[in-house]
C-alpha cells in the first residue's frame, strides 16, 4: 500500500471530479468523454510509471494496460450510446475481458470455478433474454460469455485453501467481480427496468474494478513467492 498508493493519488481525484461535477448524459459532449475517461487515463499512467521495461517483461501488465485502453475507447462510446454506439462502446469491452483474461492466464484451472462462473454468467443471460431482441440476442450472449470467462480465470487464480494467492490475485478477483456487477446493472438498466441509483452504481463498481484489476498486474515479492509455491 506505502508502495502503490501514493501513483493511485490522481485516479482518486479524477473520480472525484466525475461524481462531483456529474455531468448530464442527456447532453453528451467531448469534455463529458474527458472527465468519465480520466481515471482511466489516470490507471494507464500508473502502469506506465513502473516503467516501460516493466512492462515489457511482465505480459500481463501489458495486456492490462491495453484492456484499459479500449476500456477508455469504450466509455467515450457509451458516452454517445443513445445517438446508436452503445454496440460499438460492447465491442470494445469485449476486446478489453479477452485482454484481461489472456493477463490472468490460465493456470491454474480450477474447473469447480470455471463451473460455478458457467451458472452464474447462464442465469443472468436466462433472466435478460426474454427482455432481447434483435442483434442484442446474440450479442449480449457472446459479451456474457467473454466475461463470465475473465471472472473465471481471475476467480482461479485465488487459491485460499492451499494457502497459493497473492494481494495482486485477489486484487483481480475482487476487480472482475465488480466488472460483472458493474455490466450487470448496465444491462438490468438498459433492457429490462430502471434500477434506483443505477448510474452510481454502474460507475462507482465500474471505477473500483479497474482499479482493482490495473493493481494486480504490479509484481511484488509475494508474486514471486506465489511461483515457487505452485
Amino acid at each position: 500500500v506505502k508502495n502503490e498508493g501514493p501513483k493511485l493519488v490522481p485516479f482518486f481525484k479524477a473520480t472525484c471530479v466525475y461524481f462531483v461535477l456529474w455531468l448530464p448524459t442527456s447532453s453528451p459532449s467531448w469534455f463529458s468523454a474527458l472527465i468519465k475517461c480520466l481515471p482511466i487515463f489516470c490507471l494507464w499512467a500508473f502502469l506506465l510509471a513502473h516503467g516501460i521495461n516493466f512492462l515489457v517483461s511482465h505480459r500481463s501488465a501489458s495486456r492490462i494496460l491495453a484492456g484499459l485502453i479500449f476500456s477508455a475507447v469504450g466509455d467515450a462510446f457509451l458516452i454517445w450510446q443513445e445517438q446508436g454506439y452503445f454496440i460499438h462502446g460492447l465491442l470494445m469491452f469485449a476486446i478489453t475481458h479477452i485482454l484481461y483474461s489472456s493477463a490472468f492466464g490460465m493456470k491454474p484451472l480450477d474447473l469447480k470455478a470455471g463451473l460455478l462462473m458457467g451458472l452464474v454468467s447462464s442465469s443472468c443471460y436466462a433472466f435478460l433474454y426474454s427482455y432481447l431482441s434483435g442483434p442484442f440476442t446474440y450479442l449480449v450472449a457472446v459479451y456474457i460469455a467473454l466475461i463470465g470467462f475473465m471472472g473465471w480465470r481471475a476467480v482461479a487464480g485465488v487459491q485460499l485453501c492451499n494457502d497459493l494467492w497473492t494481494w495482486t490475485k485477489l486484487s483481480a478477483c475482487i476487480g472482475a467481480m465488480l466488472f460483472m456487477v458493474s455490466d450487470l446493472t448496465i444491462a438490468l438498466n438498459k433492457f429490462c427496468f430502471p434500477v434506483p441509483y443505477s448510474r452510481f452504481i454502474i460507475m462507482a463498481t465500474y471505477y473500483a474494478a479497474q482499479m482493482l484489476i490495473a493493481l494486480s498486474a504490479v509484481e511484488t515479492r509475494d508474486e514471486e513467492d506465489f511461483r515457487k509455491r505452485s
